[in-house]
């Protein structure tokens, strides 16, 4: 049932409208950023075309039917390369996911679609296939694609899922029906993690802050790795507090940007800009709302001596180094010029 999904009001009530009329299209795109529920709405839509016992016109939740649809089977033991997993298919036959491979969604696995769009269901009353980044497409596969849903058998369903639509072939946007997904408010995510015993007190609010409207981030969220990340933020942001340590800085920079950590570069960036931005916040309104509350004192001292021409030049040169490293820069070189700009900066 939809209401045991969190947040995006407006998404239910569109979907639950087209479920009474009966009026589900052929092919949607459910557009919003990554990890904020669109393939769990796509499951649900799913499990309603197919329930055994609906309730009104949603999902019961409980018959074999709607079990099995939120179950994927793995590929088939005999199954090799790029033929193992064109179409996963769910434990209910009539329910399939399209992934990129290496990245990609190609040619062959639009090919598979159109092919398995024709058939009639096995045993519910309608197919349906979600097709996760569909903005993965290659050119091959979009215009493969774009041919299945010029006429889509009325009793199969294609839901595209993209955080960036915009890179979809305008034809095929153009061909589907559109709903549109928000990010969820922190209480909201922070309300189901304590609800479904994910997460508590401190821990859940944190992960609600650190997700930025994103359930499955919350979820994944490695907090231990986090806190030690924002340890080591923190003591570049007290080594530019008061009297500049530039051999702190020095020492900061070098564990940033040594290469057996070469996966926790820009995550580390990320946490330094939200601790800036705390941290700034503070300096501004001692009530303010922040991301690592369970740290406000420590960051209304750093925040205390903040001027916000400081913190916006901070934030404007971190998204800088953001931007360089698209090419390959010497990470090192750019992380000590970074906190000395910094440093620079706080000094005039």
């Amino acid at each position: 049932m939809f209401d045991r999904l969190v947040g995006n009001q407006r998404a239910k009530e569109t979907l639950r409208r087209m479920l009474a009329g009966r009026r589900v299209p052929g092919a949607l795109l459910f557009a919003g950023e990554d990890a904020i529920g669109k393939k769990l709405f796509a499951l649900e839509l799913a499990k309603a075309l197919n329930c055994l016992a609906p309730a009104g016109v949603e999902a019961c939740d409980k018959c074999s039917s709607c079990v099995r649809i939120t179950h994927f089977a793995d590929a088939p033991a005999d199954a090799k390369g790029d033929d193992a997993k064109h179409i996963i298919w769910s434990e209910h036959r009539d329910v399939g996911l399209v992934r990129a491979e290496k990245n990609v969604i190609k040619v062959d696995q639009a090919r598979e679609l159109e092919r398995e769009t024709n058939y009639r269901p096995h045993e519910g009353r309608a197919r349906v296939f979600i097709v996760e980044e569909a903005d993965r497409l290659n050119p091959q596969a979009s215009n493969a694609l774009l041919k299945t849903l010029e006429e889509v058998a009325p009793t199969s369903h294609l839901i595209l899922l993209s955080a960036r639509p915009a890179n979809l072939l305008t034809t095929i946007r153009s061909r589907c029906q559109t709903i549109r997904f928000a990010p969820l408010a922190a209480d909201e995510i922070e309300n189901y993690l304590v609800r479904h015993k994910r997460r508590a007190g401190e821990e859940a609010r944190l992960a609600a802050h650190l997700a930025r409207g994103r359930l499955g981030l919350a979820l994944s969220l490695n907090l231990d790795a986090y806190r030690e990340a924002r340890e080591a933020m923190l003591a570049v942001l007290d080594a530019l507090a008061g009297q500049t340590d530039r051999a702190r800085l020095l020492r900061a920079a070098e564990d940033l940007s040594d290469a057996k950590r070469k996966d926790e570069f820009e995550p580390r960036l990320d946490v330094l800009e939200t601790l800036v931005r705390d941290a700034w916040l503070l300096s501004l309104d001692p009530a303010s709302k922040i991301v690592n509350e369970d740290i406000r004192a420590r960051l209304a001292r750093l925040g205390a001596g903040l001027k916000s021409r400081h913190a916006a030049d901070w934030m404007a040169r971190i998204q800088e180094l953001r931007g360089q490293l698209a090419v390959n820069i010497n990470r090192r070189v750019a992380t000590d010029a970074l906190f000395l700009s910094m440093a620079a900066a706080t000094a005039k």
